[in-house]
């Protein structure tokens, strides 16, 4: 999953780590070469004050260098490198940063996304140093890691202990373009929640969709779970309701409520959802996308959010996109958490979304 980002990331670890200690290495080696040059007979005392003499030199030329903003002296940095410490300079992260934001704007990465990544990135690398124990490697992976955890946790907040607190039954809606996989993550998870002690029942508010009621029938067939449905054409915020009133009677806990796969641009089922929102007051509105849809899915969650404000984000077909972008991008741009991942066919195919595994995943060997 995400393997092709996880091998861009590499390959900028790896180019920044080359140039840094390229460069130190050329820069100690221009310092010898000027010592040498330099260099006469001095007696032991003589050369320890011209050593202390030197560094308290270079000190002062850092002090200055710091103060006007200017760059590292070659001097300072050599001295850096051959006591076993790396200073990271602009000119390091230049072509590795323009690298970096192209393989995100590849990956599908949301152009503000990738910004915020690239600042962050730079913010905390340039001109630092590192024990040599700590390698520049390492250094880049630590920004790396707080970059991409900051755009990717937004929002985030434990769905477990929401569904767990919250007064019951629960009203989930699902919402999205049609053959994303809503209805089968409606059926996901409510076996995620049986997993964990939730009852559950099914409402299909998709109901103008010839072949709608038969699909999530079959799910519910499987699962032995009750499903609440109208004849074709029916309104979509009736059924969600009779889902909570048959909730209510029956003691469960959670209603699951799909609705018809709709595109921002459509009014009449954009009024729909509204009305959804009015009658039946959702507990928690989530939209439904595809992992591979790339910078479509980001799109789509910001229109949808914008149109009926959403609380999470569902990402199917997980385990088959190797770009990343949707994944990194969708709660930064929206502001609203990713809370699941459909990763295969099968019902118990589908995970909490854990933005620190993300990015460990991201960043492994």
């Amino acid at each position: 999953m995400f393997d092709g980002l996880k091998d861009k990331l590499n390959d900028f670890r790896e180019d920044v780590e080359e140039s840094a200690e390229a460069a130190a290495e050329e820069a100690d080696s221009e310092s010898a070469d000027v010592d040498i040059e330099s260099s006469t007979p001095e007696s032991g005392a003589a050369a320890e004050g011209r050593a202390a003499e030197a560094e308290a030199e270079g000190a002062s030329e850092a002090d200055e260098a710091d103060e006007s903003g200017e760059e590292p002296s070659t001097f300072k940095r050599a001295k850096a490198f051959a006591t076993g410490r790396i200073i990271i300079e602009e000119e390091d992260l230049e072509e590795p940063l323009w690298e970096l934001e192209m393989a995100l704007l590849e990956s599908d990465v949301e152009m503000s996304v990738a910004e915020e990544i690239l600042d962050t990135v730079e913010e905390k690398m340039l001109g630092e140093t590192r024990k040599q124990v700590e390698t520049t490697g390492e250094l880049v992976e630590e920004a790396l890691h707080d970059a991409l955890l900051d755009v990717i946790s937004v929002g985030q907040f434990d769905f477990e202990q929401r569904i767990a607190e919250a007064d019951k039954p629960v009203t989930l809606v699902f919402t999205g373009v049609n053959g994303v996989g809503k209805t089968t993550s409606i059926a996901k998870l409510s076996e995620w929640l049986a997993d964990r002690g939730y009852s559950s029942v099914m409402a299909n508010g998709d109901t103008y969709r010839a072949g709608a009621n038969e699909q999530i029938q079959e799910h519910a067939d499987v699962l032995d779970r009750k499903l609440i449905t109208h004849e074709q054409g029916g309104d979509p915020a009736a059924v969600i309701y009779d889902g909570v009133e048959y909730a209510e009677a029956n003691d469960l806990d959670v209603v699951l409520g799909d609705t018809a796969g709709r595109l921002h641009t459509s009014n009449d089922l954009m009024a729909q959802l509204e009305k959804i929102d009015r009658v039946v007051d959702p507990d928690m509105t989530l939209f439904v996308d595809e992992a591979v849809a790339g910078q479509d899915a980001v799109n789509r969650a910001q229109e949808f959010n914008d149109a009926a404000e959403i609380d999470g984000t569902v990402l199917t077909k997980a385990d088959a996109d190797s770009s990343g972008g949707a994944a990194i991008s969708i709660a930064y741009v929206t502001g609203k958490p990713i809370l699941f991942l459909g990763t295969g066919q099968g019902y118990e195919d589908i995970e909490r979304f854990d933005p620190e595994d993300l990015v460990e995943q991201l960043l492994g060997e």
